[in-house]
């Protein structure tokens, strides 16, 4: 499968902190979606199938990755 990457369409969350750590998402073919360092737009993205995405979004949602989550 070959996935265009540097002609993807990268946005920022609207609930980005200001000046603070950020990631970038792309809609891609197929359904998958591509995140990556928003201060390295050329460096390395990760790339998720429809249903991985889902389950990703859903833990971040619950809180399982923030800082308070032990």
């Amino acid at each position: 499968m070959s996935i265009d990457l540097p002609g993807a369409q990268w946005f920022k969350s609207s609930y980005r902190e200001t000046g603070g750590q950020c990631v970038e998402v792309a809609w891609l073919s197929g359904s998958n979606v591509g995140v990556r360092d928003s201060k390295n737009p050329t460096g390395p993205a990760l790339v998720f199938a429809p249903g991985e995405w889902d389950a990703f979004a859903t833990k971040v949602a619950g809180g399982e990755f923030s800082r308070e989550h032990g």
